[in-house]
């Protein structure tokens, strides 16, 4: 049995606007087109994700919402602050609390934390994560609380400027 992992990197976020503070950062247009251009991207390949769960920022909040309603996904998401400025620590706690009747997760986030996440996972290497970028990850696991340092294997990597 397995179980896929896909982290995606907010859009890139507007350093000019928003109230100053680094939570309430929006996207900035490109960010926008990116996050679009990866949901459908996703849809299309049918690599939907049975659930998601995005940090609280705004910029990862906004980059679910406008992926998932490019792309028409219909899964469940869930918003929360523990993968705002999250150590792999708290990534993991959140993972291991997901269903298992899940067999794919989204978790929507920042850097450094997902390359890091990534490096985790795969026990070692170097995973660069440019913004809207989406990795997944497969972990021969039947429960989300097995997932841990080095059981993942990264399936792919697909950053916006591919397809934008």
């Amino acid at each position: 049995m397995t179980k896929q992992l896909i982290l995606f990197r907010h859009g890139k976020s507007d350093w000019n606007a928003g109230s100053g503070r680094d939570r309430d950062r929006p996207v900035a247009e490109r960010g926008i087109t990116a996050a679009k251009t990866m949901g459908k991207l996703l849809a299309a390949a049918g690599k939907v994700p049975d659930f998601a769960i995005t940090s609280s920022a705004v910029r990862a909040r906004t980059t679910l919402e406008l992926a998932a309603e490019a792309g028409g996904w219909k899964c469940s998401i869930e918003v929360t602050d523990e993968l705002y400025e999250a150590a792999i620590e708290q990534v993991l706690e959140v993972i291991h609390r997901v269903p298992d009747h899940h067999g794919s997760l989204m978790l929507v986030g920042h850097q450094p934390t997902w390359s890091d996440a990534i490096t985790y996972f795969m026990g070692g290497g170097a995973v660069p994560m440019p913004t809207a970028a989406m990795a997944c990850l497969e972990f021969e696991v039947a429960s989300w609380a097995q997932v841990e340092y080095g059981r993942g294997t990264l399936l792919w990597l697909l950053p916006p400027r591919l397809f934008v």
